[in-house]
C-alpha cells in the first residue's frame, strides 16, 4: 500500500513498467493528467508530481496543447539531484566526497554555488526549476526561501545551517550551531578552568550567531567573561584569553600577534578554531578544533534520499583537544 507521500509514484511505475515492457516507446504519448487521475483516483496535484518527476529525470517531454510524450527509455537514475552550495572549502569537499561516496553511480548529481550571494541563489534556484527531482539546498541565514523551494517541482532537502521557519518542512542534515558550542565547550571544561574569558571572532554577516548564543550559555553556568567580535585586526592578546575563531584568516592573525607579544597558544592564552582541518593537525604542535563532521553529514544526506517523508537530524560534533588550550 502506498502511503499519501508516495501515491505519485504510481504514475512514474505506470510508465516506467510501460517501457520495460514495450508498451511504451520512445515518441508515445502518455496518459493525460485527467486520465492518469481517473486511472488511479488521484488527485491533479498527485499526478502532477509524478509527471514532474518523469520529466526532470528526461524520460518524458511535454508539447503544448498535446500532452506528455516518452522521450527517453533508459531511466536508470533514480535521483537527478541538484546540489547548491554555499561556498567550496576543504571541509565542503569532504561533505560532498562523502556523499557522492554514499549514493549509486547511476544518479546525477550537479554542484552549484550561490557563494552568500541572494541574487545568485534565487537565479541558480529559478533556472533549475522543474528540470530535477531532488534539491539539496544550504539556504544558510537567507530569509523568506520557502516559496522559491515549494516552486521547486521535486523533493528539497536543506543542509548544514537554514532559518527557523524552514524547520520541519523539508528532511534536513543540520548542526545546531548554539548546542554545539555549549555541549562542546562543557565537555572541555578541564582544560578550559585556566582562563578568564572566551572572545568568539566572526564575521556575522554570513556566519550562525547561534554560536555565541552557546558560548554565552557556557560562560555564564561556569562564571567567565565573554565577548563578541567581527575583526581582531590590530588587536593585543591579554593573559587568560581564548579565542574562538570561525575565519582561518583569523586564526593566522591572532598567531602573528601571539608571536609579536611573546605569547605561546596553551600557555598564556588560549585558541579554539571551528572546522577541522588536516594543517591544524600539526600548526604550532595541534590547534584545537571544535568541528562538525562533515563527512558524516555527507552519509546521512544520502540515507535521507531514500527514506519518505521528512526526517531532520542533527549531525554529530567533536571537540580535538590539542596543545593550543
Amino acid at each position: 500500500m502506498l502511503n499519501n507521500d508516495s501515491k505519485y509514484k504510481l504514475i512514474v511505475r505506470f510508465v516506467e513498467e510501460g517501457v520495460t515492457a514495450g508498451r511504451l516507446q520512445k515518441g508515445d504519448w502518455i496518459p493525460s493528467i485527467n486520465e492518469f487521475r481517473h486511472m488511479f483516483n488521484l488527485s491533479r496535484d498527485t499526478v502532477f508530481a509524478g509527471i514532474t518527476e518523469l520529466k526532470s529525470r528526461g524520460i518524458i517531454a511535454s508539447r503544448q496543447g498535446k500532452g506528455y510524450y516518452v522521450v527517453s527509455t533508459n531511466f536508470q537514475s533514480e535521483h537527478n539531484i541538484f546540489l547548491l552550495f554555499n561556498e567550496l572549502n576543504e571541509f565542503k569537499e569532504d561533505l560532498y566526497n562523502a556523499f557522492m561516496e554514499s549514493i549509486a553511480d547511476s544518479n546525477s548529481v550537479n554542484l552549484q554555488f550561490h557563494n552568500y550571494n541572494r541574487e545568485v541563489f534565487d537565479k541558480l534556484l529559478s533556472e533549475a526549476k522543474g528540470k530535477y527531482t531532488t534539491y539539496i539546498v544550504m539556504t544558510g541565514k537567507f530569509l523568506g526561501t520557502e516559496d522559491l523551494l515549494d516552486s521547486l517541482g521535486g523533493r528539497v532537502f536543506l543542509l548544514d545551517h537554514f532559518d527557523e521557519e524552514l524547520r520541519g518542512k523539508y528532511s534536513a542534515v543540520a548542526q545546531d550551531f548554539e548546542t554545539d558550542t555549549y555541549d562542546a565547550l562543557t565537555s572541555g571544561i578541564k582544560h578550559l578552568a585556566k582562563y578568564n574569558r572566551f572572545i568568539m571572532v566572526q564575521n556575522e554577516a554570513k556566519e550562525p550567531y547561534e554560536r555565541f548564543g552557546g558560548l554565552k550559555r557556557f560562560c555564564g553556568e561556569q562564571g567567565f567573561e565573554c565577548k563578541y567580535l567581527n575583526s581582531i585586526e590590530n588587536r593585543r592578546i591579554q593573559k587568560g584569553d581564548v579565542f574562538i575563531l570561525v575565519n582561518d584568516r583569523d586564526l593566522v592573525t591572532i598567531i602573528k600577534q601571539a608571536s609579536r607579544q611573546g605569547f605561546v597558544p596553551g600557555r598564556e592564552f588560549g585558541i579554539i578554531s571551528y572546522n577541522e582541518t588536516p594543517l591544524k593537525e600539526v600548526l604550532l604542535g595541534g590547534i584545537t578544533t571544535l568541528s562538525t563532521d562533515f563527512r558524516q553529514m555527507g552519509r546521512t544526506l544520502a540515507s535521507l534520499l531514500e527514506k519518505p517523508g521528512i526526517e531532520q537530524v542533527r549531525n554529530p560534533w567533536c571537540l580535538n583537544i590539542r596543545s593550543s588550550i
